[in-house]
């Protein structure tokens, strides 16, 4: 982190941490990440994860870690907890929450506007999250209307995945997508998610899948996996808006 400083920044809604260049403002991020939670967690889980990544950008990079609402959660015998949408049964054929995922589909969309308004290309925003979080990152990112630099799901699946084919963004068609999963994963078993990457592909998209010995966690190597795949996308990111692609 040699030359790096971390600014943190916390409010109701979200807590954001920005790694900053010597000499470099802050406020003017040349990229973005926005990094959702899984269920019963917070924004603060993966908050310890960005100097673990050991990037070194050019530019400001500013990591954005929303809360989710607090809902009953059915799968949980309706317990609230912060969950992006709620879940009655974990399946591939179990009944999925439409409203609560296009809900909380909407306010990540939302900080990719705000991000884009702060002056941020779109290319040069990622969408990243796991579990719960990790199904309304690839939900988003396949839909928003600008290209981003890509979309990260780990340990997940792609929900409402019967609506992705007529809902799809053209401008989106080509993102790339990295999946982790782990082998021994006991509460999303890795075929959910072999099983989403299979559709994407079968659709034309480009996925980058990483099976790991682990259980529903993030691991050592999976971090080092992270930190490559958002380094070349950021790179390319800064390119192509560089060039006005």
């Amino acid at each position: 982190m040699s030359g790096l400083r971390l600014e943190t920044a916390e409010d109701r809604d979200e807590v954001s941490v920005t790694l900053v260049p010597a000499g470099a403002d802050a406020s003017a991020a040349g990229a973005s990440v926005i990094w959702l939670h899984g269920l019963g967690a917070d924004g603060y889980d993966f908050v310890p994860l960005v100097p673990e990544l050991r990037l070194r950008p050019a530019a400001p990079l500013r990591f954005i870690f929303p809360h989710a609402p607090v809902r009953p959660v059915t799968v949980n015998n309706g317990m609230p907890m912060r969950a992006w949408y709620d879940i009655s049964e974990l399946s591939a054929a179990g009944r999925q929450d439409a409203a609560g995922t296009r809900e909380s589909a909407a306010r990540v969309g939302a900080l990719i506007e705000r991000e884009i308004t702060r002056g941020v290309a779109s290319r040069q925003i990622v969408l990243a999250g796991f579990s719960q979080g990790g199904a309304i990152a690839l939900h988003t990112a396949l839909r928003f209307p600008q290209r981003l630099g890509g979309v990260m799901g780990l340990s997940t699946y792609l929900p409402l995945h019967d609506t992705v084919a007529g809902e799809a963004s053209a401008a989106n068609r080509d993102l790339p997508i990295l999946m982790c999963h782990g082998s021994a994963d006991p509460v999303l078993p890795p075929v959910l998610g072999e099983m989403s990457r299979d559709l994407l592909v079968s659709l034309g998209y480009r996925v980058e899948w990483q099976l790991y010995p682990m259980q529903h966690e993030v691991c050592r190597a999976e971090i080092v996996a992270i930190a490559a795949w958002l380094g070349a996308r950021l790179q390319a990111g800064a390119a192509a808006a560089a060039t006005g692609a």
